[in-house]
């Protein structure tokens, strides 16, 4: 060691080195005791939240807390036990869940959504038909035939008064549809059989059916009012209350021309929102017609899913509509979202029957839903025939 011109004392490189060294240890000790102590901090605060988790999970998850309905009415159709959903009565939640003052409990949420969104996609009037949901025994459509009176007035001229309004009320009851699936009670017991699944499958079949012919077909007697039940008139002697058809010029056949008129046939407010329907059969023969510059008037979808065109209008396909034939009524063009009306409540409700067809228990299914024409413009007819 040295003395330096200040009085100090002047380290040999050894030192030197020596009292860096046991700096940066001394410095890392107390970086690395910073670090325990944070992952210490960090794993003390894991542990506290899956505490926490674990006490929540019976009440913020599971399908115990989570859906007591749907536990509740899966223990009904299963074995008839329907304490669970008299308990959901008695807590006050009657009104949203579990019903039985008319016949039967209202189906598990899951259930009912799963049954409407396959009657949504079946191929019936429904997909493009206006669908209302009612909580009445019917749905009041009003018409006002009258347009509001319109002129050019001067300041000192007199101004004239405008028409009265003509309204028409059209009146679309519902209807009961019902569905009466059954299955033994050892499939039943079996836990690893999906009921609801295959309970929402077997009704929404049937109701998607049943829906579909009333919807073209039905009388109106205890079921919708189908719109080819309605009269029909040439379409240059149409008035309200009739759906007027346009004659293909072909008995039994049909026409690219014929095509074409039956679209001008309907007024320009509704033709933007037009949609063609018919069944298999005809569509058969209408992919074959071509225009004079030997054009098909058919073009298929571009992507999946979308469908099928003819002269740039929706196609759909609809089996329960009238087979080609003398003077049929095989295609319908027309704006069907103002056209036609589907009425219906919200409510699907399931009534278990152990005893009528044992070994097998019935489940009886039952909606209300009502159909009827609610703009008898916006629809035309083509008839296959020569007037």
């Amino acid at each position: 060691m040295s003395k330096t011109e200040t009085g100090g004392t002047e380290l040999s490189p050894a030192e030197e080195v020596r009292q860096a060294v046991t700096g940066f240890v001394t410095d890392f000790k107390g970086f690395r005791g910073e670090i325990e102590m944070k992952l210490q901090q960090t794993e003390e605060r894991v542990k506290m939240l899956d505490r926490k988790m674990t006490v929540r999970t019976p009440l913020a998850g599971g399908v115990e807390a989570a859906a007591p309905h749907q536990k509740a009415f899966n223990a009904y159709l299963r074995n008839g036990d329907d304490d669970g959903l008299r308990g959901l009565e008695l807590e006050g939640k009657s009104l949203s869940t579990a019903v039985n003052s008319d016949g039967g409990y209202l189906v598990d949420p899951q259930t009912s959504e799963t049954v409407q969104s396959v009657l949504n996609a079946t191929a019936s009037i429904r997909a493009i038909a206006s669908v209302v949901r009612v909580e009445a025994t019917s749905y009041d459509v009003l018409v006002d035939h009258t347009d509001v009176g319109a002129g050019w007035a001067t300041e000192a001229g007199p101004q004239a008064e405008t028409d009265t309004p003509q309204i028409d009320r059209i009146t679309i009851p519902l209807h009961e549809l019902s569905a009466l699936p059954k299955a033994s009670q050892r499939l039943l017991d079996d836990s690893a059989f999906d009921i609801e699944g295959w309970l929402a499958g077997r009704i929404a079949n049937k109701f998607a059916r049943a829906e579909a012919q009333a919807f073209i077909n039905g009388d109106g007697v205890d079921k919708p009012r189908g719109f080819l039940t309605h009269a029909s008139v040439d379409n240059d002697l149409w008035d309200w209350g009739n759906l007027g058809y346009v004659p293909s010029g072909v008995d039994g056949s049909v026409t690219a021309d014929a095509i074409i008129e039956l679209v001008y046939a309907l007024g320009a407010q509704y033709r933007a929102n037009g949609s063609f329907v018919m069944n298999s059969k005809t569509t058969a023969l209408v992919r074959k017609l071509k225009d004079a510059d030997g054009r098909f008037l058919w073009s298929d979808g571009l992507a999946a899913g979308e469908p099928a065109q003819l002269m740039g209008y929706p196609v759909l396909v609809a089996e329960d509509m009238p087979d080609p034939g003398s003077d049929s009524i095989s295609i319908v063009f027309g704006d069907f979202a103002a056209g036609y009306t589907v009425a219906e409540r919200p409510d699907l409700r399931i009534l278990r029957d152990p005893f009528s067809a044992k070994p097998h228990v019935l489940f009886y299914a039952t909606k209300r839903v009502g159909g009827d024409v609610s703009d008898f413009a916006a629809i035309k007819l083509l008839k296959f025939g020569t007037a």
